[in-house]
């Protein structure tokens, strides 16, 4: 077995300090198909989201959690597209991430996709620094999602986030296992930040 982090450090080659879950962290696809992320650190995670700032304090987050062997998860793996469903189905968990983008009085939440960006950010930090791995994706099919869960209009799926523990490497597809050990690689801030006078 062929764990990733035998192969190259995936410790982000920062320009200023950050701390470890923010500087560690990165997206691997090859997880453990056995790994079991426990019933306390899930709703550690779950908590981490639920405290993200939010407009207004309006919290227009929704999640779906499906843990692997469940119908739920096998719900959602179908519902993937591409790559995602070659690889995902050895994650312990499935978090579909959805945005309430009008409120219960049918009054447009223009923030909400970016109020569930910082929770899932939230969410990701902390399952960082509990010893586990996320992926998000985008590759799916919302219409599917939305019909098996009985999600209405309001309710948008944005993203997919997988959880796990690292897994083997060589289990992937000559594609995926080169992705998965490439140099991590970001734009200098130079490249994105304006600093005005």
């Amino acid at each position: 077995m062929t764990l990733v982090t035998d192969l190259t450090s995936r410790k982000a080659a920062t320009e200023a300090p950050l701390i470890d879950p923010l500087a560690d962290r990165w997206s691997p696809r090859a997880f453990d198909p056995e790994a079991v992320v426990e019933s306390e650190q899930l709703r550690t995670i779950l908590e981490a989201a639920r405290w993200a700032p939010s407009a207004n304090n309006s919290q227009p987050w929704r999640f779906i959690v499906a843990r692997r062997g469940t119908a739920a998860f096998a719900s959602l793996h179908g519902a993937m597209a591409g790559f995602n469903k070659e690889w995902a189905d050895s994650a312990a968990v499935l978090i579909v991430n959805i945005a309430e983008t009008v409120d219960a009085e049918g009054r447009p939440r223009p923030w909400a996709r970016y109020d569930l960006g910082q929770a899932v950010a939230h969410l990701t930090v902390q399952a960082q620094h509990e010893g586990l791995h996320t992926h998000q994706m985008g590759g799916f099919d919302a219409q599917a999602i939305h019909e098996a869960f009985g999600l209405d209009e309001r309710h948008e799926v944005v993203s997919i986030t997988t959880i796990g523990a690292l897994g083997d490497v060589d289990r992937l597809s000559d594609v995926l296992r080169e992705r998965e050990v490439a140099p991590r690689q970001r734009k200098p801030l130079a490249d994105f930040v304006t600093v005005g006078e």
